[in-house]
């Protein structure tokens, strides 16, 4: 066997656990699939696609699709496979070998991980108690490890902490190098960062098509900044990285953002009828801005409540022995009769220890 790199050695491989359960609530996917509507549309376009053919290598029409609904130029659009893509690609632009990255934990494990396989050197500033930004911990990381590519995600997962504007700004004007917004889970909060995009700030805004736009199977994501940054993006991502299928279903989803808004204005709410219902029991409920809550029970550990509730046939993602997270469980905001089997799988685990 040819040994990997040295500095890959100890690197474990990103893995979320898939059981086969009736009620999934552990990947933050959507709960509903796209609308018939797309389905229809996409299948006949795919029926006219010249498959002996190369894609459009820059995506055009996607990029200007993608440009029109956020209101900006599409030479500020990179669009990739899924938005890890649009990650790899950026650090392997602007992190690699000689060069630092700087996350804020807990926070999106892949963030640090793409960073370590670039060959670059990961510092990990903490978060405040409430899991937001620490001005004084972020002046620290970024004047002592002056850092080429710094990460902030909001909402920030695992922990759903929407991060207040002024927080950005004042990360924005301390950090050295490129500030990228992780905003996969933005349509669930109330406000993003896109609007201070701007060719002059070394700031870009990440999105993904996998959460509110129901086309998780797609894998395609996107990243919005300065046309220099998307410019030096082009020159380092695979030639055709995206497929005509990937291109033709993303350009369509944009045509159906009602709907996605619908979706959205659902799963907001059901996030708040399940965290009121979790307060009444014996969890720690924190406050989220995605499709997901993060608890932490009171009464037992939290690998043990996720197994209750596996037996249960209910399965969420086990974050307890993540640093920081002792004990806690991530839960995707399922449907209505998804969230009500999780609660009723939750009580009944709790109340069996309290028994």
């Amino acid at each position: 066997m040819i040994p990997v790199r040295d500095d890959l050695r100890a690197l474990e491989g990103y893995h979320s656990p898939q059981v086969d359960v009736r009620v999934r609530l552990n990947t933050n996917e959507s709960p509903v699939p796209p609308p018939a509507a797309w389905r229809d549309a996409f299948a006949a376009e795919l029926s006219r696609v010249e498959w002996h053919r190369y894609p459009d290598r820059s995506a055009s029409a996607l990029r200007a699709a993608i440009a029109a609904w956020h209101g900006v130029d599409p030479a500020q659009v990179f669009a990739a496979n899924g938005s890890n893509e649009v990650l790899q690609t950026v650090l392997l632009t602007y992190a690699g070998p000689g060069r630092t990255v700087a996350t804020f934990e807990p926070t999106y494990q892949l963030h640090g991980h793409i960073a370590r396989i670039t060959g670059a050197t990961v510092v990990e500033g903490e978060r405040a108690a409430d899991f937001t930004l620490d001005p004084d911990e972020v002046r620290r990381v970024v004047e002592s490890a002056r850092p080429h590519v710094t990460f902030l995600c909001s909402p920030n997962n695992p922990t759903g902490v929407v991060e207040p504007p002024e927080r950005l700004d004042e990360l924005v004007a301390l950090a050295p190098g490129l500030v990228v917004v992780d905003e996969a889970y933005a349509q669930f909060a109330d406000w993003s960062a896109l609007d201070r995009v701007d060719d002059d700030v070394p700031m870009a805004v990440v999105r993904t098509f996998s959460k509110t736009w129901s086309m998780a199977a797609s894998r395609l994501g996107y990243l919005v900044g300065p046309r220099w940054l998307v410019a030096e993006l082009e020159k380092v991502v695979l030639p055709y990285h995206l497929d005509a299928a990937k291109q033709i279903a993303g350009r369509l989803a944009l045509d159906f953002v009602d709907d996605m808004d619908d979706r959205v204005a659902g799963i907001v709410a059901e996030r708040a009828r399940i965290s009121d219902a979790m307060a009444g029991l014996d969890v720690e409920v924190f406050p989220s801005g995605a499709n997901f809550v993060l608890i932490r029970p009171r009464s037992m550990g939290g690998h043990d409540l996720w197994q209750a509730l596996l037996d249960r046939d209910v399965l969420v993602r086990d974050c307890s022995s993540w640093p920081r997270l002792d004990d806690c469980l991530r839960v995707t905001v399922g449907t209505p009769d998804e969230n009500d089997a999780f609660l009723t799988a939750l009580a009944g685990a709790l109340s069996e220890v309290h028994a």
